[in-house]
C-alpha cells in the first residue's frame, strides 16, 4: 500500500494514487504539493519538514465548484440586533496522478 501525506494550501490530506480531492479555490495558481510523509510497501520517510526527491503529480479536474452552503450569525445582546449571512464556499477539484 503506497500513500502520501501532502501540504497543499495550508492543509494537509492522505492520498493514494488515482484519489480525487477538494482543495480551498485556487484560482490560477499551480497545484504545488509538498511531500510530509511517503509510505511505501517497504519503508516510511518522514520529512524534517518534507521528504527530499519525493514528486506528487497532480492533475487539476475542476477549476471552480461551489460547497455546500454555510451560514455566519453576527448578535448583540440588549439592541435587537441579529444578523445571518450564508455563502458557498468555493473549491477546486483535483486529482493524484502518481507519487514517485
Amino acid at each position: 500500500m503506497k500513500y502520501a501525506i501532502i501540504r497543499l494550501q495550508g492543509q494537509q490530506f492522505k492520498v493514494e494514487e488515482g484519489d480525487e480531492i477538494l482543495v480551498n479555490y485556487l484560482g490560477d495558481n499551480k497545484p504545488e504539493a509538498e511531500t510530509l510523509i511517503l509510505r511505501t510497501d517497504k519503508e516510511i520517510k518522514v520529512g524534517m519538514p518534507t521528504v527530499e526527491k519525493a514528486a506528487i503529480k497532480i492533475s487539476v479536474l475542476s477549476e471552480e465548484e461551489k460547497g455546500k452552503k454555510l451560514y455566519v450569525s453576527k448578535y448583540k445582546a440588549k439592541s435587537r440586533y441579529r444578523k445571518r449571512i450564508g455563502f458557498r464556499p468555493k473549491f477546486t477539484r483535483v486529482k493524484i496522478d502518481k507519487i514517485a
